[in-house]
């Protein structure tokens, strides 16, 4: 057994954790290749919304999924018993076990997990339903559709999709903090030993009633999303899904497997403070506690991967927290969501993958959109354009509604350090 990095707590020894596959729906690229060459171009998913009607808004971008075929990657499962959401989550994680080399029927015969994040579930099912509704009454429910609602779905379709029996399957509701939350519970796992393996990330899709509530509190940007930028304006809603694949590392040596990173811990915190306002000492602790938990020290942070949604409270508290933390040079500091808009509980799913991605390939994806940095925020975003960097260690941001924050820290693996 390894002893995972990690806490100094007295207890039994720990496995170390590595991520071995990676599953990507976005409106950037479809599966890892394509997700990293859209970071490293510093592509927009940002485009007029049509997945449902947008009649009566101002303004209408967000960052759709437009070239997306379930029945590319779902085989065992009726792609029309499955909201988009679940479509996503399945399709990812079908990406995922491609791209970790691992045999279908060898996990079958061991102890899983499945941990998928959401903010909405299959809440683009909901809106036609109350759509329909107020149509015609209940008594014209399509009844598919509300077979396809219940939340659970995300996590059990990557299941029934993949054969896995012996899992346990839950889906983490924390909004645009559960992509971590649930990438943590996943870690807990395989660390201790409960679980061989994990699959774990977040899936959304893009829904009316997330969109027109944003809307309604002003947070949605007219064209784009700027992150700490003096001229931001908003969010624009997104969707997709992200799942990575968590094994033992001694598990992914012996079958000579691609480690993209290490899991080194993470934090989870609720500040109980405000169903909508982050707080910046609370989101200090959270990463705090992610560092502690990780056994990382400030200094040795290369890069965060911000939640930074372009919102003027998130991105000057979230700024604030960091600078609290981490001192008056802090990391470089980016957003993903820049690119991929709000993509809700795939949020930070995405963000830890592309986090594992600029570790592996060794640059930081750009924050795009930017002219100015407000002097409010002051961090180096790493504005516009890629840039070639040397990461072990990066920490990775989710933080949501009702205060509820989680962080990931994932490093660098180094067979040559690990060898010696």
């Amino acid at each position: 057994m390894t002893a995972v990095r990690g806490t100094g707590q007295a207890g039994p020894e720990r496995h170390r954790v590595v991520l071995t596959g990676l599953g990507v729906v976005s409106s950037i690229g479809l599966g890892a290749k394509e997700f990293l060459q859209g970071l490293r171009e510093g592509r927009s998913g940002a485009r007029p919304i049509s997945v449902f009607d947008t009649e009566g808004f101002a303004h209408a971008n967000g960052c759709e999924i437009t070239d997306f075929d379930p029945r590319d990657w779902i085989s065992t499962l009726d792609v029309e018993q499955l909201g988009r959401a679940a479509q996503f989550s399945a399709a990812a994680a079908r990406m995922a076990l491609e791209d970790s080399g691992l045999e279908l029927t060898e996990l079958r015969a061991r102890r899983g997990l499945i941990s998928i994040g959401t903010t909405d579930g299959e809440s683009y099912d909901l809106d036609q339903m109350v759509e329909s509704e107020l149509a015609d009454g209940t008594g014209m429910f399509d009844p598919m559709a509300a077979r396809r609602v219940p939340a659970g779905r995300l996590s059990v379709a990557i299941a029934q999709e993949l054969g896995l029996t012996d899992v346990e399957a839950l889906t983490i509701p924390t909004a645009c903090s559960a992509g971590n939350y649930a990438i943590g519970y996943g870690f807990d796992a395989v660390s201790s030993g409960e679980a061989e393996f994990a699959f774990c990330g977040g899936a959304d899709a893009m829904c009316r009633k997330t969109f027109t509530g944003f809307y309604r509190l002003g947070t949605i940007a007219p064209d784009r999303c700027q992150p700490f930028d003096v001229d931001r304006k908003g969010i624009l809603t997104g969707e997709g899904a992200g799942v990575l694949v968590l094994e033992r590392l001694d598990s992914a040596l012996e079958r000579g497997a691609t480690i993209y990173a290490e899991v080194l811990g993470y934090g989870l915190n609720c500040d109980a403070h405000h169903q909508v306002a982050p707080d910046r000492d609370s989101v200090a602790e959270l990463m705090r506690l992610a560092l502690d938990n990780a056994g990382v020290k400030p200094h040795e942070v290369d890069l965060i991967s911000a939640h930074g949604t372009g919102t003027k409270a998130n991105d000057i508290t979230e700024a604030g927290a960091i600078r609290q933390v981490f001192g008056d040079t802090p990391p470089r500091t980016v957003s993903m969501k820049s690119m991929l808009g709000h993509s809700m509980g795939a949020a930070s799913a995405l963000g830890a993958i592309g986090c594992a991605l600029a570790i592996q390939n060794r640059f930081i994806p750009p924050t795009i959109n930017h002219v100015t940095t407000d002097p409010e925020c002051d961090v180096d975003c790493v504005p516009n354009e890629a840039v070639e960097a040397d990461l072990r260690i990066v920490q990775n941001n989710g933080l949501a509604f009702g205060g509820n924050n989680a962080a990931v820290l994932l490093g660098r693996y180094d067979a040559i350090k690990e060898a010696s």
